[in-house]
């Protein structure tokens, strides 16, 4: 985004040659994410626990001239993820872009209420997954001196608010995480993001909206969902969120390694900006509302 707020366009065949791998990509973000990777020139393996939505996906991109493979996994299970991601390279060779999107909004509730096991299968998915997949590919991009991992996140994880422990706690631990592999891994050319995506409408936040706990402990956010969010267009989010990993996917902004990113942000303003204190990336920004 250009610093007038305009949205510059993704050239075609800027990344062609990279090899990417998005999780969750059978929909929402995740596919949005994947087409537009295709767009730019990337072969992607697209994964998510539904093979049917990652078909057509998969479809969706071919016909538009991209590469594509779908494997259907469980980013919480380390046998799949290796299966994940020794197919993508069987299939496209070594990964050189890294997106780790999937992830889930529940449990609803104060913690003491809040099914232990289940609030505990939310920190698997968006937790433990990103780290396996970054096991899984950052040693190759280490040995390579080369590659990009961008972890899909959230504004919940720089806040703490009532009924929303397992997210926010998940998504705050994402966000370390990514900050800690970027200083471990700039030396070796490699770089580590977290984004905001964005708030849009997508099954996931269907999913909210629809959900009894959600509606008993967080009535004004489904409020918000359902009144702002659903009716509004979720195409422009969708389409932003895309273009930032484009973005960072090319390489152009590995100075912003370690950084928490927002959709509004300009990325070329901020090369030249001076970089903040180590860790600042984690201070509250005012949220871009996509409506």
């Amino acid at each position: 985004m250009s610093e007038s707020g305009e949205r510059i366009p993704i050239a075609k065949g800027l990344l062609t040659g990279k090899t990417a791998i998005v999780t969750g990509a059978g929909r929402g973000f995740g596919k949005a994410i994947a087409l537009e990777l295709a767009r730019a020139g990337a072969a992607v393996t697209l994964t998510a626990r539904s093979n049917d939505s990652l078909d057509r996906a998969v479809r969706e991109i071919e016909s538009s001239g991209g590469r594509a493979l779908a494997v259907a996994g469980d980013v919480a299970n380390r046998q799949d993820v290796a299966r994940v991601v020794a197919s993508a390279e069987r299939e496209f060779g070594p990964t050189t872009v890294l997106v780790n999107n999937a992830g889930v909004t529940g449990p609803f509730g104060p913690v003491w209420i809040s099914d232990p096991d289940q609030w505990w299968d939310a920190q698997a998915v968006i937790v433990r997954g990103t780290l396996l997949f970054m096991c899984a590919v950052m040693p190759g991009m280490i040995a390579r001196r080369a590659g990009v991992v961008i972890n899909v996140s959230a504004l919940g994880g720089q806040w703490f608010a009532p009924n929303l422990t397992a997210y926010a706690v998940a998504k705050s631990s994402q966000i370390r995480l990514s900050e800690h592999a970027a200083a471990e891994a700039k030396q070796h050319g490699v770089s580590v993001f977290a984004i905001e995506p964005g708030t849009v409408y997508t099954d996931m936040t269907e999913h909210t909206i629809t959900s009894p706990d959600a509606q008993r402990w967080v009535p004004q956010m489904v409020d918000y969902l359902k009144n702002v969010i659903k009716t509004a267009d979720p195409a422009p989010g969708l389409a932003r969120c895309a273009e930032m990993c484009v973005q960072l996917a090319s390489g152009r902004y590995a100075a912003l390694s370690g950084r928490f990113l927002l959709p509004q942000d300009d990325f070329d303003k901020m090369l030249r900006e001076p970089p903040p204190r180590w860790g600042s990336a984690l201070i509250p920004r005012e949220p871009q509302r996509t409506h």
